[in-house]
């Protein structure tokens, strides 16, 4: 695989360039994001506007993917095969993924679940479309923004006009029967987590500014939506259920609702919701050795375990920027972020054999996100050396080797 060792290589030089990722140097024009850092990427965008040679292969690799993303879509909720139960084509609508058809009655209803098994049939409704315009918006965005590009730019924006703000084409603000199960319901507040690719649509609007792409009134009109959309989670049936939620759900429900009220600018509401995870989320999800009990009881225990870590420390992150710690919370008997990611770390890495359920293959990738964010936070050694063997065996996805490039970062960057 000499692409993938390129990749790694590329990786490696990110991770170790010079003085332009020294986190505390500030960065005049760091855009407004909230998945990663924007004094981070501003800095990494000053290496390519400078032509640092270690910058050069993975631009080239992000160029790659926005130049396919200007093929891709335009995607729009109104394009769905099977309509909303509502009968109104602007609303959402998908499938729970692991239920599938009742093979004991004539029309396979009710559906039954399956749990870690997707039924292929969740590729007909929204999610696939949803993912792809968030995932395809915010890779021309960064693109754009670190490359000057306006080809990129201006297609992102179409992207997201046609989503969100074009009156034929708009997804009405809410997510009312996103996961529905045949046969039982019309939607679920489990649904609410196919929002998260909302985190992508929403950087991609912060790199996007500046831009002649993106108009005063297009960030105006996404900020109405996101509001409309951040009050229907808040107030409705489903989206109470979901900020109930005592698993992964719950958390990620926390991260959704910190980052679109950061977005619209309102800090208390981001601040109250981080502060209450304390209890909420870290104390009562992690068990004193760091295991996450009702991830454990999944068919993919050690991914969804991975994935509630992942989202523990972007609600960290987060935190930080309404001055609530989270990185160093810890209850009287030792239950923290750090101990969750200490229980997983000797797993992930594959130095002991996991003892739950796994019944797909583990995304080796999907512990860099998390485990860089530790690694900025904690300064410890350990995570470090994680990190790097990640990148030695080429498990890191170009984007995210873009948005986390410091593990050396000694300017103090915890709670």
């Amino acid at each position: 695989m000499q692409t993938a060792r390129w990749l790694a290589l590329m990786g490696w030089l990110v991770l170790t360039s010079g003085p332009l990722l020294r986190a505390n140097e500030p960065a005049a024009d760091a855009p407004r994001i909230f998945q990663s850092d924007g004094q981070t990427l501003a800095r990494v965008r000053a290496g390519v506007m400078n032509h640092d040679p270690a910058f050069e292969p993975v631009v080239r690799k992000l160029r790659e993917l926005a130049e396919k993303d200007l093929a891709g879509g335009p995607y729009a909720v109104t394009d769905k095969k099977f309509p909303a139960p509502s009968g109104d084509p602007h609303d959402y609508v998908s499938l729970a993924p692991y239920f599938w058809p009742n093979p004991d009655t004539p029309d396979g209803l009710p559906y039954v679940r399956h749990d870690g098994r997707r039924n292929p049939e969740i590729r007909q409704y929204d999610a696939s479309r949803f993912g792809a315009m968030g995932g395809h918006a915010y890779q021309l965005a960064l693109a754009y923004y670190l490359t000057g590009e306006p080809r990129y730019a201006k297609r992102a924006a179409i992207l997201l006009r046609i989503w969100f703000l074009d009156p034929a084409t708009r997804m009405n603000p809410n997510l009312e029967y996103a996961q529905l199960v045949k046969g039982v319901n019309n939607g679920r507040g489990t649904g609410i987590i196919e929002s998260l690719r909302l985190l992508d649509a929403i950087d991609a609007v912060g790199l996007l500014r500046g831009s002649d792409a993106w108009t005063d009134h297009d960030q105006k009109q996404m900020g109405m939506w996101i509001r409309q959309y951040l009050k229907w989670m808040q107030q409705s049936k489903n989206g109470r259920d979901e900020a109930a939620a005592t698993n992964n759900h719950g958390t990620w429900y926390d991260v959704q609702v910190a980052a679109f009220s950061l977005f619209i600018g309102d800090e208390a509401e981001a601040k109250r919701v981080i502060e209450e995870a304390r209890q909420k989320r870290i104390a009562s999800q992690i068990q004193p050795d760091g295991s996450m009990p009702r991830e454990l009881g999944r068919t993919n225990s050690l991914g969804y375990s991975v994935y509630n870590l992942a989202a523990m420390t972007e609600l960290a992150d987060l935190g930080r920027r309404v001055g609530v710690g989270l990185w160093n919370y810890q209850t009287s008997d030792g239950r923290s972020i750090r101990a969750a990611l200490d229980y997983l770390l000797p797993y992930v890495m594959g130095r002991k054999p996991w003892q739950g359920q796994q019944i797909s293959n583990f995304n080796d990738a999907s512990v860099f996100v998390p485990l860089s964010r530790a690694a900025a936070a904690y300064h410890d050694a350990k995570h470090e050396e994680a990190i790097k063997a990640l990148k030695s065996s080429e498990r890191a996805d170009v984007i995210d080797l873009l948005r986390f490039p410091v593990v050396d970062d000694r300017s103090g960057r915890g709670d």
